[in-house]
């Protein structure tokens, strides 16, 4: 194998344009929600994580699945959690079954900036996929994301979906979620 092989080249070139696509969706995501909300993608990201939480069996995330879920580091997510604890977004507190875990939950504050973020969010995020979906290097993965299934079934997400209800929810949600965030934008691009 050479440097000019052309199997090497072809999936250097291809996860080039995957790399491509997810910088200008970031970039667009960040732009949208920065001038509208104040938000970083990475503090939407985290709300929206955190406000996936309930209180059944598994409901609340510790640290590392949390981590996990917004693509960061555990010391990174925490300097994220402390920036929005003291924004007044989250609160933190001790586990009640374990005093060595602390969970985050979103507070009212915290839950009424992610609602009126996410109209922003995903009208953002339609804009970044319509936009790279012109260009003949991006369309077949903008496509190959469009077919990718929701986590209830295999419905496609490029239909416009109905916005989940506000408040934590009480038992696990099914059926298929719209992109929301950095988190399945990212996931939907693997």
């Amino acid at each position: 194998m050479t440097a000019t092989d052309p199997a090497m080249t072809a999936l250097a070139d291809s996860w080039c344009a995957l790399s491509l696509l997810h910088g200008r969706i970031e970039a667009h995501l960040e732009r949208a929600l920065q001038s509208g909300h104040k938000l970083s993608v990475r503090e939407f990201s985290l709300l929206d994580v955190l406000s996936r939480q309930h209180d059944g069996d598994g409901g609340h995330l510790q640290m590392k699945q949390v981590a996990d879920a917004v693509v960061l580091s555990q010391s990174a997510t925490t300097r994220l959690v402390t920036r929005l604890e003291e924004r007044g977004l989250l609160s933190r507190y001790l586990c009640p079954t374990d005093r060595r875990g602390i969970y985050t939950d979103v507070t009212p504050a915290g839950r009424e900036l992610l609602d009126a973020a996410r109209p922003t969010n995903n009208a953002a995020l339609r804009e970044a996929l319509d936009a790279a979906a012109a260009d003949p290097q991006l369309a077949p993965l903008v496509a190959a994301v469009a077919e990718i299934p929701g986590p209830g079934g295999s419905e496609s997400r490029s239909e416009p979906q109905a916005e989940p209800p506000t408040g934590p929810p009480t038992e696990p949600q099914s059926g298929p979620r719209p992109f929301r965030s950095l988190r399945s934008a990212r996931a939907a691009a693997v």
